[in-house]
């Protein structure tokens, strides 16, 4: 009985990874959580490596060095945002549609959101490519990094397209159900990633030594290549939707559609992005050490973070669809299971950071207050982990049915209103420095997910038109 059961679930999950199911509006809720959720979080595990691989190669050359990715990360927060965000309305729309089996009405979203996202792109890249010093300086950084390391700003920003379009055709394809080719894409990229990091890092063999500008050079091919490798299955018709070159001619109104649905999943972002930058601010006063603890530490929480993101995109996916198929019951179910999953994970991750997170930080730095700051960082939210899970899921979840307000106006009260003034005031008026900050990200974090909860249940988001 166990070995059939362990049989099953290897069965499950090498359909997972194949993606060979693409309708999750019948059958068991757990099945397609399962189906859904697998290559979603594993394509989460691999976004996770390349800030992991980055800061592990880019710590060897120096805090400094360090600082630089650190700060140039925080920056790149908006574009995260845009891209986010843009995603959030793509998958939303091209779930719908998938759940009503209109693939060709998927496919026109797929190439306008394209069009819309590379204009937009276009802007950051000229913006970064004119003005990293000062961009550098603005979030805090030393001259001393601003003067030796602004060239990887440059390339990151400049390059930004291949990271917008990632972001897109992976939400069309977890949109339609293609989850596995989301993942695939990641892998590839990542691949790539952690053969050139060291590399081009560290300078072997016949390869010139960057140092931190190397880690903008790697992650930027990586990610080209798995745009390729997207485009490729996008336009030879190897996935639900398929593409062709004539789509591609502007269709205002599609984009305004596109722009209404994603407008608030990009506001959302925003604000969170902006409350981010404030708090990197905030610690960059504190000094390089402080910067880089908790820079790192904050990327170790981003590892198990982004993982749980690939539940939360399953769940936006299953509410997208069974709200497409008129099955709202449905989809609130899928809601709160997966939420009840993400807090289990949580729980497992919030122990681990009590329990090893001195050894986390040091697997990726030695500098002595640079480990205390991220230990101390790391040791401070688990405790306010285990409520992250049901904040995430369920403002997915809204974004997923196509309402993006309801939870960009929570995130502007959470993190504006309440995260940003308690994060000052615990920090410059009560002296507590880089700790006063890790308290107020888990009050809010908290909050998100109580006020949550309690607007999800009243239930108007299975009404939404889009």
């Amino acid at each position: 009985m166990i070995n059939s059961h362990k049989v099953s679930l290897f069965k499950l999950f090498k359909q997972a990874v194949r993606g060979d199911v693409t309708d999750y509006t019948t059958g068991s809720i757990d099945r397609a959580i399962f189906l859904l959720a697998i290559p979603m979080i594993l394509e989460m595990v691999l976004e996770s490596l390349f800030a992991v691989v980055d800061i592990y190669f880019v710590n060897k050359v120096g805090i400094q060095a360090s600082a630089t990715v650190i700060l140039t990360e925080a920056s790149l927060t908006i574009l995260y945002s845009v891209a986010w965000g843009l995603s959030i309305g793509v998958t939303a729309l091209v779930a719908r549609r998938a759940g009503e089996k209109n693939y060709k009405a998927a496919s026109d979203i797929a190439v306008q959101s394209i069009l819309f996202g590379t204009f937009l792109s276009l802007i950051i890249s000229v913006i970064g490519f004119f003005y990293p010093k000062e961009i550098l300086g603005l979030m805090g950084a030393s001259p001393q990094v601003v003067n030796e390391n602004y060239l990887f700003t440059q390339i990151m920003l400049t390059g930004n397209i291949v990271i917008v379009l990632l972001f897109i055709n992976n939400a069309v394809f977890r949109g339609v159900g293609n989850a596995a080719i989301a993942m695939r894409a990641l892998l590839i990229a990542n691949a790539i990633n952690i053969v050139l990091d060291p590399l081009l890092i560290l300078g072997v063999g016949p390869f010139p030594k960057l140092g931190v500008v190397g880690a903008a050079v790697a992650t930027t091919i990586g990610r080209s290549i798995a745009v390729i490798y997207q485009f490729y299955h996008m336009f030879s018709g190897k996935a639900l939707i398929k593409i062709a070159r004539r789509q591609f001619v502007v269709q205002i109104n599609l984009i305004r559609s596109i722009w209404k649905t994603s407008a608030g999943g990009m506001f959302q972002f925003i604000i969170g992005s902006c409350s981010w930058i404030f708090l990197a601010i905030v610690i960059a006063e504190s000094g390089d050490a402080a910067v880089s603890g908790y820079g790192t530490a904050i990327r170790i929480c981003i590892f198990t973070i982004l993982p749980a993101w690939g539940l939360a995109n399953a769940a936006a996916t299953l509410v997208g669809q069974n709200l497409g198929a008129n099955k709202p019951d449905r989809a609130e179910r899928s809601v709160w299971r997966t939420s009840f999953l993400a807090f289990c994970f949580f729980a497992v991750v919030a122990v681990i950071f009590f329990v090893f997170g001195r050894s986390l930080i040091l697997f990726f730095i030695q500098d002595k207050l640079a480990v205390e700051a991220g230990t101390l960082c790391l040791h401070i939210l688990a405790i306010g982990y285990v409520f992250f899970a049901y904040g995430m899921i369920i403002t997915q979840a809204f974004n997923g049915a196509g309402d993006t307000k309801t939870p960009t106006y929570i995130n502007l009260f959470v993190f504006w209103i309440l995260q940003i003034p308690l994060a000052y005031f615990l920090a410059k008026y009560l002296k507590m420095g880089p700790a006063g900050v890790y308290i107020a990200i888990c009050v809010a974090e908290s909050v998100l997910a109580a006020v949550s909860i309690v607007i999800f249940r009243r239930g108007k988001w299975k009404t939404v038109k889009v």
